[in-house]
């Protein structure tokens, strides 16, 4: 019985100083959510669901321009040790969107496998499980996912697209809500609150959309024969 008492009193005291540091970004994330203003919020959430729902349509074109972006805040951080943040943000943007093109198929595998990635981390998170392990719940992912998406092209291409229309609702909703409240007499934060305290809320955000895009995009993609690469 008392090593029980010692294992619990150190379980507690690790998720102290787990809780000391921070991970998941969650500050950076809340951040973005707030400086939308409401058109943009709009805007997010009609791109969300088109992305969402048609995504398997136009994956070709998500896929090219995921892959800028990457290069982008890629050829960002390699520019700034070079003291060439705008040259190597345009250079890293334009090469590896190039790329993307002839290695389609690759490029939305990979993208697949980071959205596996993604999604398991973010039910690491939804556990409360230790921030400073949430790489390998993250980790499990992406090979799942990497695996399932090099055999099976048509679900990485639904499960990238779902989880990227996904994002920008939630984004644009989060926003909406939060300018809602803040307008209110007196003006409340429970959408903050439920933000920074309960870590199940936004991977349930994300994770509700994306299995609700990935369903009906299956249903589509059923009738549709000459959609693939």
């Amino acid at each position: 019985m008392d090593c029980l008492t010692i294992l619990a009193q150190a379980a507690g005291s690790s998720a102290e100083r787990v809780s000391e540091t921070q991970i998941v970004p969650v500050d950076y994330i809340w951040e973005q959510i707030v400086t939308l203003s409401w058109l943009q919020a709009v805007i997010a959430i009609s791109f969300g669901a088109v992305y969402l729902l048609y995504g398997w349509r136009i994956f070709k074109a998500l896929a090219v321009i995921s892959f800028a972006l990457l290069g982008l805040y890629g050829g960002m951080w390699v520019g700034g040790q070079f003291d060439k943040v705008l040259l190597g943000s345009v250079v890293g943007s334009v090469l590896l969107a190039v790329l993307a093109v002839p290695l389609m198929r690759w490029a939305v595998s990979i993208l697949g496998a980071v959205a596996g990635g993604i999604l398991t981390a973010g039910v690491w998170y939804a556990c409360g499980l230790p921030e400073q392990y949430i790489w390998a719940g993250g980790l499990v992912g992406i090979v799942a996912g990497g695996m399932i998406s090099f055999i099976i092209f048509k679900i990485a291409v639904m499960l990238f697209t779902s989880l990227g229309g996904g994002a920008l609702i939630a984004a644009g909703a989060l926003s909406l809500l939060h300018q809602y409240e803040s307008i209110q007499e007196p003006p409340t934060a429970n959408i903050q609150e439920l933000f920074y305290t309960q870590s199940w809320f936004v991977p349930v955000l994300l994770l509700v959309p994306t299995a609700v895009g990935i369903i009906v995009q299956n249903k589509f993609v059923k009738g549709s024969k000459d959609w693939c690469v």
